[in-house]
């Protein structure tokens, strides 16, 4: 299992945390996705298939790119 944390400037409030576990948990092989509104800092632990490129692309596709 591969485990990634990142900061997404873009989570504002509650709403936001739940779109981004929302689009993340979407791609297929991601197992967790856990964050912090305050720090806006995500942790993202996936498996085969999916790959940090999709995880990422799918988050910026909605909108909450990771930095």
């Amino acid at each position: 299992m591969e485990t990634k944390t990142v900061n997404i400037p873009d989570i504002s409030c509650g709403h936001c945390l739940a779109a981004v576990k929302r689009e993340a948990g979407e791609v297929s092989g991601v197992k967790s996705v856990e964050g912090d509104v305050a720090s806006k800092q995500v942790t993202i632990q996936w498996d085969a298939p999916a790959t940090w490129d999709q995880i990422a692309a799918a988050l910026k596709d909605a909108g909450y790119p990771a930095k």
